[in-house]
Formats: C-alpha cells, structure tokens, sequence
C-alpha cells in the first residue's frame, strides 16, 4: 500500500505538545492525508471528533485536563459519542506493560511508541485499514477485539479462564 492511499483518509491528533503535534501532522501529509486536524487535550479532542468525523485518531497518553485513555473512553462509552468505532492509536513514550493493557482494556485500536517513524506511523495506519477489527461489546468493555493473534492450537469456543461472560461482536 502506498501513501496515496491514505490520501482520502481524516485524522484528528490529539497531542498536548505542539512540537509533537507539528511532527505527526507532517508524518501524515508525508502519507499523503490531506485533512489533518488538532486538539490539545481529549475535552477539545471530544468537540473536533464531532465537527470533522475523522478517520482516525492518534492522541497522545498523558495530557491534562482529559488524558488519553480517558479521551478512548469516552469515545467507545459515552452516549454523546459521535463515532464509538473510531480507530483510535495511542502515540507515547510511556510503554510500560501496565500501561499498554490500560490503554488496550480502554479501547485504543494500536499503540505506537515514541519516538515515532514514518514507517511505524504507516505500518500502524495500514494495519486499521487492511485489517480493519471486529468490535466487542461485553460488560466493561467496548472496543476492537483485544484477541489479535489467531491460536492455531486452540480448539475451543474460549481462549481464557474468564471467557464465560457473554460478548457479543459487532
């Protein structure tokens, strides 16, 4: 897939920092996106989700007043959503596990790490529109299936202890 193909994409980022805003802007015009839009923090984030209906979502883990993984839940819960199925991909420095499962259990679609490349940005846009993920509703989560990876030795109807609980895929 080249950059061109991204060209009719919408991305909003929601970055605190404006150098790092700057650098994903430039990331994603260099990917050939032609409409590119900014939040400072997930409260602003939230309205320019709703004016502009992007595509896609990168924002940033740590940011005040809402912070990113409030932001992502905000986006797969609330009711005043405009589009709870929105990809969204977490761009930090913070990649501790704890922190990357928080983001994963709140409903982010891809992590990246800073810092960033062009090719990581791409490979992770590539991977939201090739592959786009099956949604899941189950109680206390929505959001793209957590389950990537296919098992092939798994032969069951679930793959964890706890997977009792009803889910429903959307």
């Amino acid at each position: 897939m080249s950059g061109a193909a991204f060209d009719h994409l919408k991305a909003l980022i929601v970055e605190d920092n404006e150098h790092m805003r700057a650098l994903l802007r430039s990331l994603l015009m260099a990917l050939g996106m032609k409409n590119v839009f900014e939040a400072e923090n997930g409260a602003e984030a939230f309205a320019v989700l709703r004016e502009k209906t992007p595509d896609l979502v990168l924002t940033d883990l740590t940011m005040k007043p809402v912070d990113g993984i409030d932001f992502t839940r905000e986006v797969r819960l609330s009711r005043e959503s405009p589009n709870p199925y929105v990809p969204i991909i977490m761009v930090t420095g913070h990649t501790e596990r704890h922190r990357v499962d928080t983001a994963r259990d709140a409903g982010v679609t891809e992590f990246l790490a800073k810092p960033i490349t062009a090719q990581n940005l791409f490979l992770r846009i590539a991977e939201i529109v090739e592959r786009p993920r099956s949604y899941v509703r189950c109680e206390g989560y929505f959001g793209p299936d957590r389950r990537r990876r296919a098992e092939e030795s798994h032969t069951g109807p679930w793959r964890r202890h706890d997977d009792g609980f009803e889910v429903e895929i959307i």
